[in-house]
């Protein structure tokens, strides 16, 4: 595995591993892997290398690990028997380095089940006294969120705040904020 083609093959599989997995492209299989990256091994020895690369990727993405814990992870795996060699290794290494966000973020995304907010602004806006109205110098709070999820459409919602249910607004936030607080310092 010293020769830098093996490296190469070896990068190519542990992208075409997480192209498939992680990023949703079906197009990637493992026969197009097999007759791209490996067409002289033997359909076993493909079929073990994949499997093995596989389930050291889904060990790292599960662990979310970072680099030192990567580094512990492959060097434990070299010392094994049936593992994977120093430079498999360096190739593992430097794709989950190049990887770990954009899978993090694959994983995150497919793992929720609700809308989230995509967007929020929000402004202050003062109403100058009219002759016609007593209504004179009020404020209001104007909240405007886009909710949605990703690959879909979004919904927007506009909030109009007098200075009365904003502080009820900022009472209850406060109140969740101690709760929360509260069930972090249990557990």
């Amino acid at each position: 595995m010293a020769d830098p083609e093996s490296s190469k093959a070896l990068s190519g599989l542990l992208n075409g591993i997480a192209q498939s997995r992680y990023y949703g492209n079906e197009e990637i299989t493992e026969e197009l892997l097999k007759r791209e990256l490996y067409p002289e091994l033997p359909p076993d020895q493909f079929r073990a290398l994949h499997d093995k690369m596989l389930g050291i990727i889904k060990s790292i993405v599960s662990a979310d690990m970072d680099l030192n814990q990567i580094d512990a992870f492959l060097t434990a795996q070299t010392k094994k028997q049936g593992g994977i060699t120093a430079e498999q290794s360096l190739v593992i290494a430097k794709f989950w380095k190049n990887h770990k966000k954009k899978i993090r973020e694959s994983v995150i995304n497919r793992s929720r089940w609700e809308n989230t907010l995509k967007s929020l602004k929000w402004r202050i806006d003062v109403k100058s006294q009219s002759r016609h109205t007593d209504q004179g110098n009020s404020s209001a709070a104007i909240v405007e969120m886009e909710i949605g999820t990703k690959g879909q459409g979004s919904e927007f919602l506009c909030i109009e705040l007098n200075e009365i249910k904003m502080n009820e607004m900022l009472k209850k936030l406060s109140e969740v904020e101690e709760s929360l607080a509260a069930l972090t310092q249990i557990s």
